[in-house]
């Protein structure tokens, strides 16, 4: 079901992107965003990964290195029978982790050193095994997918609001175009929602099965969820469609977010265990001490 509706709504994105081409330039328009988004899913489909790896400046590791991070995805792994994604390190503050790459014999995953410098090692293979939730749920690809076309859908939106538009049979149609400028990035962030939040659930119940401990998971959420939001991601001030690559989103309302509120996601998770300790967001003192990179 979550299949279908996904598709749908990726169905829906690559309509708006012709519609908004359809009212910047006609029938011609519209068959030059068919085009282009036929062109991105495909180019996506075998570059999913690079794209998203090189936005965040990504080092690989190996066995070689002698890596924590390594070693934990190499056991999760081995716990889910799951094919070894690449591992990547992302040198920034913010204390999150992504996984991207088209199916699971092509995934990487990665994790910042905030993360690793803040959490500790049950929180760390907790949060990875939700990314490789979303890579054994397939969820990879469509991510990525919806993030490039929401991001060109902001593109010619922006091209629009300096060259305008014309009507569906060539006539100056400025109140139409102009609308759609305005619209247009607004409908496609609702889409891009939609699909992100359905998968959420999903891949924090595949995490907590792959784990064994649904209450790290929880715990970590809880913990990220105040850090994420204060702490600035360089790849998201870049393209702020990438924030729904994300175990937690960064800087922004939860009425705009990606994801589910981070509160519903650990009750789901504390539903997994019940009887266990709560765990609670980070006190304004906690978060503040959770932010010192001294610490």
């Amino acid at each position: 079901m979550n299949g279908l509706k996904t598709t749908m709504l990726l169905a829906a994105l690559t309509a708006l992107f012709m519609g908004l081409g359809y009212l910047l330039g006609g029938t011609g328009g519209a068959l030059i965003a068919l085009v282009v988004a036929g062109g991105m899913n495909l180019f996506t489909y075998w570059n999913a990964d690079s794209i998203v790896l090189k936005l965040h400046d990504a080092h690989e590791l190996d066995a070689r290195s002698g890596s924590d991070l390594y070693a934990i995805v190499a056991e999760l792994v081995r716990r889910a029978d799951m094919p070894m994604p690449r591992v990547y390190l992302v040198n920034s503050d913010n204390p999150n982790a992504f996984a991207t790459g088209r199916n699971p014999e092509n995934a990487a995953v990665a994790a910042t050193t905030g993360l690793l410098r803040m959490w500790n090692r049950e929180e760390v293979s907790a949060v990875m095994a939700h990314e490789l939730g979303h890579v054994r749920n397939r969820d990879t690809l469509v991510m990525t997918m919806v993030a490039t076309i929401a991001g060109a859908i902001s593109m010619l939106a922006n091209f629009g609001l300096f060259f305008g538009g014309s009507g569906g049979e060539g006539r100056p149609n400025p109140v139409a175009a102009i609308a759609a400028v305005f619209m247009a990035p607004f409908a496609a962030m609702i889409v891009q929602m939609a699909i992100s939040r359905t998968r959420e659930f999903g891949a924090d119940r595949a995490g907590a099965e792959i784990c064994g401990n649904p209450q790290a998971l929880a715990s970590a959420l809880a913990k990220i969820a105040g850090p994420a939001q204060h702490v600035p991601s360089n790849a998201v001030i870049r393209n702020p469609a990438a924030a729904q690559l994300y175990i937690v989103p960064t800087s922004v309302s939860e009425l705009f977010s990606t994801h589910p509120a981070t509160e519903r996601r650990i009750a789901a998770l504390q539903a997994m265990t019940p009887g266990g300790p709560p765990a609670r967001p980070l006190t304004q003192g906690a978060r503040r001490s959770a932010l010192d990179p001294n610490r």
